[in-house]
C-alpha cells in the first residue's frame, strides 16, 4: 500500500525542499579537500575559494532540480518511493516552475563560473561547463547516464575528482598529483552516498526501467561496493599519505573511521528501504567530515 501524501507546504517550503538542504554537502567537501590541499603550494585566496564554494552549491542545486523533474517525467518517482518526496511528483511544483528553477540555478552557477574565469583563466569555465552538463544529463536528456548504470562512475569522476581539482585549481592555477590524490576519497565517499541511495531505491527503479547499477549488479554486489567505497577512502588517505602524495597530518581524516566503521557494518548486514535514509543522511556527514580533515590536514602541514 502506497504511504499517504504528504501535506502541501508553501511555496516557498516547496522551493526549500526541491533544493533539498541536507544534499548540499557533498558540494562543500570537495572545495574544502582542494583548497586545503592547494594550500600547502601556494597563498589562500578567500574570494576565490567562496566563489568556488557558491559554484559548486548551485550546481548541486540544478542537479537536484534536474532529477526532480526529469525522474518525474520518466514516471521513476512513484507512490511507493521510500525516499523523502520530490516537489514535481508531489504536485508543490508544476514542470515549468523546475524547469525555471533549472535555468536559473544554471545561471547562477555560470555567473560565477564568469567570475572564475575572469580571475583565474579559461579551464575553469570548461571545468564548470562539463560540471553542469554532467548534472542534467544524469536523469535528463535523450541518454540518461543515471538509467544506464553510469551513475556510480560520473558521479566519482565529477563530484570528486573533477571537483576537487577544480578548487584547488583556483587557488593555484595549476593541477598536480596531491589534487588527484585529495580527489580519491572524497569521490569514494560522494559515489558512496550515491551507492545508498540507489540500494533504498533498488526495487522502485526497476520496476520503473532505470537502470541503476544496484540495478544491474544486485543488491549484495551493491552493499559489497559501498563497503569498498567507504573504507578504499581510507586506504586511499594511507597510501597516499605514505608516499608523499598527501601531507601525513592528513592522518587527521582516521578520526573518521569509526562512524565509516559503523555505517558500512551496518549496509553489510542488511539494511534495506526506508531504514537506509538515515544511512545516507550519515554517509552525507562523513563525506563532509572527511572533506573538511583532508583540507584541514593540508592546512596544518603549511604551519
Amino acid at each position: 500500500m502506497a504511504a499517504a501524501a504528504p501535506p502541501k507546504p508553501s511555496k516557498r517550503r516547496a522551493w526549500l525542499l526541491a533544493v533539498r538542504p541536507p544534499t548540499l554537502p557533498a558540494a562543500v567537501a570537495p572545495v574544502l579537500a582542494g583548497t586545503g590541499i592547494a594550500a600547502v603550494d601556494g597563498d589562500f585566496e578567500a574570494g576565490r575559494f567562496f566563489l568556488a564554494l557558491i559554484g559548486a552549491i548551485f550546481i548541486q542545486i540544478v542537479v537536484n532540480f534536474a532529477n526532480d523533474l526529469s525522474d518525474f517525467r520518466r514516471g521513476a518517482d512513484t507512490p511507493e518511493r521510500l525516499g523523502p518526496p520530490r516537489a514535481v511528483a508531489q504536485g508543490w511544483l508544476s514542470q515549468r516552475e523546475m524547469t525555471v528553477g533549472i535555468t536559473l540555478a544554471t545561471t547562477a552557477a555560470l555567473i560565477v563560473g564568469v567570475a572564475l574565469t575572469l580571475i583565474v583563466g579559461w579551464p575553469i569555465l570548461i571545468i564548470g561547463g562539463a560540471s553542469l552538463i554532467a548534472a542534467v544529463t544524469y536523469t535528463g536528456g535523450p541518454l540518461p547516464y543515471g538509467y544506464r548504470g553510469l551513475g556510480d562512475l560520473i558521479c566519482f569522476l565529477f563530484f570528486g575528482f573533477v571537483a576537487v581539482m577544480g578548487a584547488g585549481y583556483v587557488q593555484i592555477e595549476e593541477l598536480t598529483w596531491e589534487l588527484a590524490a585529495a580527489s580519491v576519497p572524497v569521490g569514494c565517499l560522494v559515489t558512496a552516498i550515491l551507492v545508498v541511495n540507489n540500494l533504498r531505491d533498488i526495487d522502485t527503479d526497476r520496476a520503473s526501467d532505470k537502470r541503476t547499477l544496484a540495478v544491474v549488479i544486485g543488491e549484495r554486489a551493491t552493499r559489497i561496493e559501498y563497503v569498498v567505497l567507504t573504507v578504499g577512502a581510507f586506504v586511499g588517505i594511507a597510501v597516499f599519505a605514505s608516499v608523499g602524495l598527501l601531507p601525513w597530518f592528513c592522518f587527521v581524516v582516521f578520526a573518521g573511521l569509526p562512524p565509516a566503521t559503523w555505517l558500512a557494518r551496518e549496509i553489510a548486514l542488511g539494511r534495506s528501504g526506508a531504514a537506509l535514509n538515515p544511512m545516507l543522511k550519515r554517509t552525507a556527514q562523513l563525506h563532509l567530515l572527511v572533506g573538511a580533515l583532508i583540507g584541514l590536514g593540508g592546512v596544518i602541514s603549511t604551519f
